[in-house]
């Protein structure tokens, strides 16, 4: 059975389930849920305003159980294997330091790349981010992911899934992720811009000194 008719059989509660479990860290398809029930929202079988919210909620509920079962039982779970075990001493402290440092904008990111958005909760967990720091910005990148791809696949409707199918969904959140990364570097190259205009006395529309 296709995602496609096993959404129209069991609804959005499908959906939560496909994003939460792959979220937490088992490879479902639940970003190919999330598109291909956008899609049948723009043919009127589901609301895009639900299909966001069930989506975006399944990714922060997803995971966050990822991350307390990497965090309380995935270092443990590695010292079980050999390999990992003699790695453990020398790889942890550099996750932490790199999640210390990067692990805001590796959650967010991680959410619209295939790989890491199953492993980067695990990531997280292990790395022990710290729990406060970890939701807020798991809840950004759920949301924002939910409802870039959500309304994207609305809109744009058999294109992304023929854009799916040709390119993988890596290189399709690539270029979603680079779509928003240049909006938002747009709206911030711009607020410095009137920010320094601000700051030498002038306007961001007055370039000429006033007599």
């Amino acid at each position: 059975m296709s995602v496609s008719h096993d959404l129209e059989t069991y609804g959005l509660i499908l959906l939560f389930g496909l994003v939460a479990v792959e979220s937490a860290g088992i490879p479902l398809p639940g970003e190919t849920a999330l598109i291909t029930a956008a899609v049948l929202a723009a043919s009127g079988r589901f609301n895009i305003v639900e299909v966001i919210a069930v989506a975006a909620a399944g990714a922060i509920v997803g995971d966050s159980t990822g991350y307390w079962i990497a965090r309380k039982g995935g270092r443990r779970a590695l010292g079980k294997i050999p390999i990992a075990r003699d790695a453990l001493p020398e790889l942890l402290p550099r996750g932490e330091r790199f999640f210390e440092r990067h692990g805001p904008k590796t959650v967010v990111i991680g959410r619209f790349v295939a790989g890491l958005r199953v492993t980067v909760a695990w990531l997280a967990g292990i790395s022990h981010m710290p729990w406060g720091k970890f939701v807020v910005y798991n809840a950004i990148g759920g949301i924002l992911w939910a409802t870039t791809i959500g309304l994207v696949s609305y809109y744009f409707g058999n294109a992304v899934i023929d854009a799916v199918e040709k390119y993988g969904l890596i290189a399709v959140g690539v270029i979603v992720v680079l779509a928003v990364l240049g909006f938002f570097g747009h709206r911030w190259f711009r607020a410095r811009m009137d920010r320094h205009a601000e700051a030498d006395g002038n306007s961001p529309l007055e370039s000429e000194p006033v007599d």
